[in-house]
């Protein structure tokens, strides 16, 4: 079954800014000081608005200005001028960052594909009739499917036979030519004879031409959404094709219907990244092997392993199983070891590990294998995935922008269910967390998605039982049997369930089909807007921020492009006093009632009681229209008049607490209409997510008691120097009471956050405790001053992205979702996003986001505080444990394909085609800094050799001056036997590898630290330990000279020079203490100084405080308590210069007693 959308295109520059483009491009130094003098603009703009609701009476603004097209014709110009003359060009182009919106309005929703052919339904086995891959699987599909009209509601894919040069690009000629022969072939017994040769696999007549026509149609629909003439697609196809490997078929399949499609598209420069999703409960090793080392294809598996026991029981289905070489880290296996895995399951390996690693892959076409046998129900395995959870991967493509295929294999049900409440549960939750942490440990060094583990050394010893406890074990288990049979059976080779378990399986789905809720609302989206609002405003300042204009011009986008004549438009009213009641006091209302009546000094006296606020005699009538609009969307869309409902309203609410006006809101909106929900349509759970920049405190006031509302913020705190100032917002506030876990506050405490961290808390903080949750309705206060431009905000989120984030929150609550306005200041800006929001609720393609999007530290470090606050709470937030730092996994003999010039394999000779690679665990090379990255590794040349050799003998003559020699008795024992050059060969050697040892340093979280080569078992890692531990730095680099002169270990040369070496400042007269605690955390593990300010703090391994003080100080030299190794995070590197010597012999001292030694030549200083 296929599902794709397609790309947006560059917008195209228009021939009459050709002159402006060339008048520009000979004048960029001109273009350089205009740049400059923007940028300085939007700076003094940004600082000028950033605490205007700090203060009671607001500031003033100035209006951003949009860039004209002529100058981006001409800067698109000279970057092409540039590039044609190889030049790499030292100018900045102005961006507009509103231009992906623009050009996401002319694109809508297409149709789905759909292509079949109902000739496939010949293929069955004609020597078994109770055969599991059998005819119905097709049939009953396309029954279903028309039974609820679905085959008619999509454009029909014409279907094709492959030709064999297709089926070549993925198998041999003789496989071809095997399969050929039997077309036609009326000889059963011939026909089950060649069958038993190949694992579970029934050959037919007509299995040659159907198989062609399965990969031939799977082709069609791929090409067809590539082009742009779908949207996406499905592809109900038989035979079945991810166990088909180039030699050999298996597993009811013959040719790969998949890995043929990818290689056609990536051939046919259709796409450039593609993504394969298998969620068939057996897995796919064909088409893991098929790309296990091409980088343009991720593949990503989960399916059922139990250590190997289950089918088909090769070693290679495990999760340490990540690619090789251009391929290494692209080949994901999630391995279930455990029956009875549940849709809760089943998400949280989506959201902890395939989401994450989407959006930083980005891919361009996202193909899903989707076997259904991991649904209730099947007979060949145990697990519980109930059918409404494949539709909650339909959420997920359009997220991404992408394309997406599903060639669908099993559970006609399962394609079209959505549950209507969608509950879910941990029965034991251990399970999946070893493996998801598995999965993450193996690909950590690949993706930088996955930060949010803290680390630990397997040698460090603590005794702290909660430490022990959230300590991962990683170890690779492997329990089944490869052996390989001549011959297999073909006949009752399969499970069969007992009539009472059939009995007990058919009532379960007859609930769920009662619970399942197929009912379409008339309308995908109504909109309520009324004029009445905009005549609250600010007659003292009409420059104020929170204006009239801020609705009329969202209205305006909308009307503008389109998006109203395919919306249904309610009609506005006002809140009763009951409803107002619902969430305010009765004086408080009075209070703001009696403003109607008021002359202007007496509304200034009274706004003066509140805290950024101001007051107009039509404020009241304002602000109850603006409640009023939205109790009118909640009806529309809980009485099913509306799956959902964008609510353009204002005064804002959700500052606004029981009986006090703050921050630009007189009533909270949302608040009232939470209660609403709950009182009037008797909801037990409603979530609000709150993306305002700012908090939501008056909505936390009110419902911090309340268990039926859970309250999600993510805002801007700034250790509670950003409005509204108070701790509360903090993300230690989680409720009180009966509330208690049910107030989130994800708060900020850098300005500038943009996509990467949205996209990052979302993913591991707001949808795990929201699906858990389980909300029958959806509340977003829509505050889009975090997007970029904001005067008040200071954060740069895309106006696309808020589409993105309505897109996830929308598989949620049955798509049972409303936004209201609540903030944001920049005309522009909240106009684009919330029209990307209503795009997003319309179900059109949203513009893919920038690739390679993550997190900042800071960020990083609250959703951590986050996670260790809400894990008791929330189960779904169990992933926070900590992972080893040393390379514990086996090493893996590489026996896999290569890709040739032109892309396709060239297989090397084995002896098993459907295993991988033997497991091997053999002595490794010696690579003492595998965690960093690998442009950055140096192979010690000859040249290089010589140079150390040089220079480190005079490291011999220094050490022998500082240090008393060893008795001659020590070095007679030691070098007895010895002849005269082989001692000169050793002193040589001991002497480069000194040197040597300095430029290895560890580099685990780029910035060092002693650690155990990576490659080494545990038993080997705590040998090498005491090892190095009972002889000197000179011995044992000694050991290891032929692997150094061999290219066999590799080393890292520190920088001599580094351009931030004058932040460094005198060491203090009290020194430097090498134990002194991270100032942040107290933390003794792992510890980093500063050589600016002198102040401790720890490594990225262990809370990251080092790297949050080098960002947000700007200082950027520090020193390892662990190596006294110094990195600079300016330049990304080691540094090794004598100005340093200072500091780093302080610290030598205190750690060892003794001086460091100097090291450094006349020349270095």
């Amino acid at each position: 079954m296929l599902m794709i959308t397609a790309n947006d295109t560059e917008p195209i520059v228009r021939s009459d800014l050709f002159t402006a483009a060339k008048q520009l491009a000979d004048s960029e130094i001109e273009l350089i000081k205009v740049i400059e003098s923007s940028s300085k603009c939007q700076r003094s703009t940004t600082n000028m608005f950033e605490s205007v609701k700090k203060t009671k009476k607001p500031g003033k603004s100035k209006n951003v200005v949009r860039p004209s097209a002529a100058l981006l014709a001409a800067k698109r110009e000279a970057a092409q001028r540039q590039l044609l003359l190889n030049k790499k060009s030292n100018n900045s182009f102005i961006r507009d960052v509103y231009q992906n919106a623009i050009d996401a309005y002319k694109i809508v929703r297409k149709e789905t594909g759909l292509v079949f052919d109902r000739s496939m339904a010949e293929h069955e086995c004609l020597w078994d009739p109770n055969y599991p891959e059998c005819p119905a699987r097709f049939t009953r599909v396309l029954q279903r499917c028309e039974e609820l009209n679905l085959v008619q509601r999509c454009k029909r894919v014409e279907s094709r036979l492959a030709t064999e040069n297709e089926i070549l690009t993925k198998h041999s000629q003789k496989q071809i030519d095997i399969l050929k022969a039997t077309d036609g072939c009326a000889d059963s017994e011939n026909l089950e004879l060649l069958s038993s040769k190949y694992d579970a696999v029934f050959v037919h007549p007509s299995t040659y031409k159907l198989s062609l026509l399965a990969v031939g149609s799977t082709i069609n629909l791929v090409e067809s959404i590539c082009k742009g003439e779908i949207q996406n697609g499905m592809a109900i196809i038989r035979p079945p094709g991810h166990h088909a490997m180039k030699s050999e078929y298996c597993g009811y399949c013959f040719f790969n219907n998949v890995a043929i499609a990818v290689e056609k598209a990536l051939s046919s420069n259709l796409a450039n990244r593609i993504l394969i999703v298998d969620w068939d409960v057996h897995h796919g090793q064909a088409t893991q092997q098929m790309f296990y080392n091409d980088p343009r294809v991720v593949y990503f598996s989960i399916h059922r392993y139990e250590y190997g026991e289950f089918w088909p029981n090769l070693k290679e289905s495990d999760f340490h199983y990540i690619g090789e070489d251009l391929g290494e880290g692209y080949n994901f296996n999630i391995p279930l070891n455990k029956t009875g895995m549940t849709n809760a399951d089943y998400i949280a390996i989506f959201q902890q590990v395939l989401l994450p690693m989407a959006y930083e892959f980005q891919p361009d076409l996202i193909i899903v294998s989707a076997g259904y046998d991991a649904a209730l129900g099947c007979p060949e395995v145990n697990l519980c995935i109930f059918l409404y959870y494949f539709s909650f991967f339909y959420f997920l493509p359009s997220s991404l922008q992408i394309s997406s295929l599903f060639p669908l294999d099993l559970m006609p049900q399962s394609v079209m269910r959505r549950l209507k409440n969608f509950i879910l549960f941990y029965i034991d939750y251990h399970v999946i967390r070893d493996t998801i942490l598995n999965v993450i440990y193996a690909h950590k060094p690949y993706w930088k998605c996955y930060q949010y583990q803290e680390m630990h050394s397997i040698n460090s010893i603590t005794h702290n039982k909660e430490e022990i406890a959230n300590r991962h074990v990683v170890m690779v288990t492997y329990k089944g049997n490869d052996f390989k049979p001549d011959k297999y059976e073909t006949r009752n080779c399969y499970p069969k369930q007992s009539k009472e378990v059939l009995e007990v399986i058919d009532k379960k789905l007859n609930e769920l089909i009662l619970l399942t809720r197929l009912h379409k609302a008339p309308h995908k989206v109504c909109i309520v807007y009324d004029e009445k609002m905009q005549k609250h405003c600010n007659i003292s300042d009409n420059i104020h921020p929170e204006k009239p204009s801020r609705i009329s011009s969202i209205y305006n986008n909308h009307e503008n492009y389109g998006l109203l004549e395919r919306c249904h438009l309610l009609q506005g009213r006002s809140a009763t006093l009951a409803e107002l009641s619902l969430a305010h006091s009765k004086d408080y209302i009075d209070s703001i009632k009696r403003t109607s009546t008021l002359k202007p000094k007496e509304l200034q006296k009274q706004a003066s009681d509140y805290n950024s606020v101001y007051l107009h005699n039509e404020t009241w009538s304002s602000a109850c229209v603006s409640a009023g609009c939205l109790l009118k969307m909640v009806d529309a869309v809980l009485n099913g008049e509306s799956q959902s409902g964008i609510a353009i309203v204002r005064p804002p609410g959700h500052h606004a607490e029981e009986d006090n006006a703050c921050g630009f809101c007189i009533f909270n909106n949302v608040a009232i209409a939470a209660q609403y929900a709950v009182q009037f349509h008797h909801l037990k759970r409603v979530l609000i997510v709150d993306w305002d920049v700012h908090h939501g405190n008056g909505t936390q006031s009110i419902f911090e008691e309340d268990p039926k509302i859970l309250y999600i913020s993510v805002h801007r705190y700034d250790n509670g120097s950003f409005f509204p100032n108070s701790k509360r917002a903090n993300y230690t506030s989680v409720g009180l009471n009966a509330g208690e876990g049910f107030n989130v506050n994800i708060p900020w405490n850098k300005k500038g956050m943009g996509d990467a961290e949205y996209i990052a808390v979302f993913q591991q903080v707001v949808m795990p405790i929201a699906y858990q949750f389980n909300p029958e309705l959806i509340l977003v206060s829509a505050g889009f001053d975090a997007c970029v431009g904001d005067p008040l905000g200071g954060c740069l989120v895309s106006p696309e992205l808020y589409g993105h984030l309505i897109h996830w929150l929308s598989s949620l609550a049955n798509g049972r979702i409303i936004l209201s306005l609540e903030g944001g200041y920049n005309i522009n800006s909240i106009s684009h996003a919330m029209t990307m929001c209503t795009k997003a609720l319309l179900g059109d393609p949203l513009p893919m986001l920038d690739s390679g999007l993550i997190p900042c530290s800071s960020a990083v470090n609250s959703i951590n505080n986050v996670l260790k606050t809400h894990k008791k709470f929330w189960p779904n937030l169990q992933y926070g444990m900590s992972l080893p730092k040393e390379k514990l996994l086996p090493k893996l003999k590489k026996t896999l394909n290569k890709l040739d010039e032109q892309g396709r394999i060239t297989e090397k000779p084995k002896q098993t085609e459907s295993k991988i690679a033997l497991e091997v665990i053999e002595s490794e090379k010696l690579e003492l800094n595998l965690a960093i990255d690998k442009n950055r590794l140096n192979l010690v040349t000859d040249e290089e050799i010589l140079k150390l050799t040089n220079e480190v003998e005079n490291i011999k003559i220094k050490n022998s001056e500082l240090r008393p020699t060893r008795s001659a008795t020590d070095e007679t024992r030691r070098n007895s036997g010895l002849k005269k050059s082989e001692m000169k060969k050793l002193d040589a050697s001991q002497s480069i590898q000194k040197c040597v040892n300095e430029t290895n340093q560890s580099k685990d979280n780029q910035q060092g630290g002693s650690r155990i080569p990576e490659d080494r078992d545990d038993e080997g890692a705590a040998s090498l330990q005491r090892e190095t531990q009972s002889t000197t730095l000179l011995e044992y680099l000694s050991d290891n000279l032929q692997a150094l002169t061999a290219g066999e270990m590799f080393a890292v040369v520190p920088l001599r020079d580094c351009p931030h070496l004058f932040t460094v400042n005198e060491v203090p007269p009290s020194g430097i203490d090498v134990t002194l605690p991270c100032m942040e955390c107290a933390s003794t593990a792992e510890n980093w100084i500063c050589l600016q300010c002198y102040t401790v703090h720890c490594a990225r391994s262990i809370n990251q405080h080092a790297m949050q003080h080098a960002e947000e100080c700007e200082h950027p030299i520090t020193l390892s308590f662990s190596d006294i190794s110094v990195w600079c995070y300016g330049c990304e590197a080691y540094i090794d210069n004598p100005r340093l010597y200072a500091a780093r012999n302080a610290a030598h001292q205190s750690k060892f007693n003794e001086e460091l030694p100097w090291t450094y030549n006349e020349n270095d200083i």
